[in-house]
């Protein structure tokens, strides 16, 4: 399901719905040609006219006004906006569970409208980098924080259309931003990201090693010329990885830095990465999966990599992380297991997944968390770095432009970016660093 078909929950946000920003707006002519034709699109579709009045009345409560005709007033009356402000974000904190002051209130919804431009940089930073000069929020917006403020701007004629469409994509977010921050609170999600990280130290890692000590170790492959997935890997010290020579096309140095955990008289290392996700990583995702509750679509707050040497190896990390559980007095219980390791097709829902996906994924439930755990082998994990069709990079610009967040976020007639020519050179260039690193 795409979040710019005509199944998209976010109907404020479609160009082709009620709510597309135009090149002009006027409150003085409700029956202009133009507004005949919009009237005319929707009467026979009650569905969007029922969504159309749902979201009107949103605006209308925000701004406490009974009609759009009351706008005026509000864009030329600068101390009737800033009441109508300080009652916005009452109102505001209030649906998001936010307690305390009008300042505290104040600094949280602040904390989502940055969220919200932080969606914006994410993807400047890395999927469209390449085009980060045409995806680049308008100054007039990036320094807006006030929610009746941006609302405005929708309605003010004087605002170019990208910068309203800017205004009206912030608040969206926003909303979604501030969904994210109550789920959090109201599951303790910091707490519970601080206890894992205190059961991995306490029970899990080596007590022969000090908490966040790591051995470097660099892995040394090689790559098949047709797909790049890994034929050999090797891995090296720190001290022989300086000795090697240049690199062939097909040869790559890997980092990692490795932990070790203790299991029958063998220490045995491991690569590991945990992970939070963060709000702009939230947000993302519910736009992916087309929703508006985080607790529906974002089940993956929590969660760990881990590479080790073999399969053996992997067998003994998930005993291991079992008897740990036990130690640390609480049953662990594997959930949604998906082995394809040995080769079997990996089945995934997400949209732009690889179904050449070798990984060992599953969620283990415990101590009041769920944890989302991936686990590779060495071999696996080049190839999910790596490999052609299945590497990790590849998949978060194919999941962003297949599931339409890009096009949801920057549609073509407003930032005049051709997504499905801007997917194929982001693939192109990415497969192209990839592939040229040493």
């Amino acid at each position: 399901m795409s979040v710019v078909d005509e199944k998209s929950i976010f109907t404020a946000m479609q160009q082709d719905g009620p709510f597309a920003v135009e090149d002009q707006l006027s409150f003085g002519h409700p029956f202009s040609q133009q507004t005949r034709r919009w009237v005319h699109s929707f009467r026979e579709d009650r569905q969007m006219a029922t969504k159309y009045r749902a979201v009107r009345d949103q605006i209308f409560d925000l701004l406490q006004i009974e009609c759009f005709d009351e706008i005026p007033a509000l864009l030329q009356n600068p101390a009737l906006r800033a009441q109508r402000s300080t009652r916005a974000y009452l109102l505001l904190g209030n649906l998001f569970g936010i307690s305390g002051e009008l300042s505290e209130i104040r600094s949280k919804i602040h904390e989502y409208m940055n969220t919200a431009d932080a969606v914006i940089d994410y993807l400047k930073g890395k999927v469209l980098a390449a085009y980060s000069s045409h995806i680049e929020i308008s100054n007039e917006i990036e320094t807006s924080q006030n929610p009746v403020d941006l609302l405005l701007i929708l309605f003010d004629d004087r605002y170019h259309k990208k910068i309203r469409f800017e205004a009206k994509r912030k608040l969206v977010l926003m909303g979604l931003a501030g969904s994210i921050d109550q789920r959090e609170r109201e599951t303790e999600i910091e707490h519970k990201f601080s206890a894992f990280l205190n059961f991995l130290n306490q029970y899990v890692w080596s007590p022969q090693l000090k908490i966040g000590e790591l051995e470097t170790a660099y892995l040394s492959s090689h790559h098949d010329a047709i797909d790049f997935s890994c034929t050999q890997v090797e891995v090296i010290d720190a001290e022989a990885a300086q000795h090697l020579h240049a690199f062939a096309e097909n040869e790559k140095l890997t980092l990692i830095k490795r932990r070790l955990f203790h299991h029958n008289g063998q220490e045995i290392p491991v690569y590991v990465t945990v992970r939070k996700k963060n709000s702009a990583a939230k947000v993302l995702k519910l736009l992916r999966k087309n929703e508006k509750n985080p607790a529906v679509a974002v089940d993956d707050e929590l969660g760990l990599m881990a590479v080790l040497d073999n399969v053996s190896h992997v067998k003994r990390f998930v005993r291991h992380l079992t008897r740990a559980a036990v130690s640390a007095d609480s049953f662990m219980i594997l959930e949604d297991i998906s082995d394809t390791m040995a080769g079997n097709q990996y089945n995934s829902h997400s949209v732009g997944s690889s179904s050449s996906t070798r990984m060992l994924k599953f969620f283990a439930r415990m101590g009041g968390m769920r944890v989302e755990f991936i686990i590779h082998t060495n071999q696996s994990y080049l190839n999910y770095r790596y490999q052609r069709g299945t590497s990790h990079d590849e998949y978060e610009v194919r999941r962003l432009f297949d599931s339409g967040v890009t096009e949801f976020l920057f549609p073509y007639e407003i930032y005049r970016l051709d997504m499905t020519q801007v997917r194929e050179k982001q693939l192109q260039r990415f497969r192209k660093i990839i592939e040229q690193q040493s």
